[in-house]
């Protein structure tokens, strides 16, 4: 699949304008060429809610309480998870918190 990403942010969110390409994510625009900048990238980027880029063993804070799916606990906002994963997927991060492995999406972080 030949797929074309943004060469400022590495988003494949790319608009086809006549004589451009254009970035929603982060608005960059360039000139179309014959190859894709990032052909064969297999690196994704993840960013938090304040826009920090994420990766694997960082620790993050919840924003908000998050109930969790087919159950009836919560997670608190201000919770501090360590180490997490990033993965593909809806929810990005995967991660243990008390015991139990669960996915978050990476809007409801912040890097700690």
């Amino acid at each position: 699949m030949n797929e074309i990403t943004c060469p400022m942010c590495s988003m494949n969110e790319v608009l086809k304008h006549s004589e451009r390409l254009e970035c929603v994510t982060c608005g960059h625009e360039w000139e179309p060429t014959s190859e894709p900048v990032f052909e064969g990238a297999s690196e994704r980027v993840v960013k938090d809610a304040n826009g920090n880029v994420l990766s694997d063993g960082d620790s993050v804070t919840l924003l908000k309480d998050l109930k969790l799916k087919g159950s009836t606990q919560v997670i608190k906002g201000g919770t501090k998870v360590k180490s997490i994963r990033l993965v593909e997927g809806d929810h990005e991060i995967s991660c243990k918190i008390e015991g139990s492995a669960i996915g978050l999406k990476a809007c409801f972080v912040k890097k700690a």
